[in-house]
């Protein structure tokens, strides 16, 4: 998934950008509000993780303009205010979770699998894909021999058209999922890692259609 990380204490911010960056995430970590709407305008996001106390604004504020505005995507509020009312009104406000500082890390990563599977419309976090069993949860592939190594970007694509199944995917969709704004991508990039999930997984299991793009098989 593409997270967007708006969090401007820098030892949570690094600690958090880096524990979703290698639960095969890709984050864009922003600082204040302002940098975090012109992200919003630029790119489709996945998942949002907010922060309430931001140096130029209240998160809750920019919350409600991306409600108000029609944005679906999940939000994950994370702030050091723990009162009850305080928690209500970011519920009220539209977030999807609230996670009180200071919190485990490994948490957040479980509550982030649990946002995306609700989003995903697959409350299961283990769906069978030909041969192989897939943990969305934990993120692994099992096939018939045994555990399969899939690498962070390998998943993201893999993860990327699973949540789209049944619908063909466009090599600008997976790029923008695999890629930062600081990267940028190499012409035959997909290729290759649809080339080795086809390894891995079967030749079968992601179809192409010349000028489309992919999707994982029916």
């Amino acid at each position: 998934m593409r997270i967007l990380l708006i969090e401007d204490d820098e030892g949570i911010g690094a600690a958090v950008r880096d524990r979703i960056a290698a639960d095969g995430h890709l984050p864009d970590w922003m600082t204040t509000l302002d940098d975090a709407d012109a992200c919003m305008s630029a790119m489709s996001y996945d998942l949002v993780l907010l922060d309430l106390m931001l140096p130029d604004g209240d998160g809750l504020a920019f919350l409600r303009r991306l409600r108000a505005a029609g944005h679906q995507v999940p939000v994950i509020v994370m702030t050091a205010r723990d009162r009850i009312s305080e928690r209500i009104a970011g519920l009220d406000a539209g977030a999807d979770d609230y996670l009180v500082k200071p919190f485990d890390l490994a948490e957040l990563s479980a509550r982030i699998g649990a946002v995306a599977r609700r989003y995903g419309g697959n409350p299961s976090p283990i769906i069978s894909l030909g041969a192989c069993q897939v943990d969305l949860a934990r993120r692994r592939v099992t096939g018939p021999d045994g555990p399969v190594e899939v690498g962070r970007r390998e998943w993201i694509v893999l993860e990327t058209l699973i949540a789209r199944a049944g619908r063909f995917v466009s090599r600008a969709q997976i790029e923008d999922r695999i890629y930062s704004f600081e990267e940028g991508a190499e012409s035959n990039t997909v290729e290759v890692y649809i080339s080795r999930l086809r390894r891995k997984l079967g030749r079968s299991a992601i179809e192409t259609q010349r000028g489309v793009g992919y999707r994982i098989a029916p």
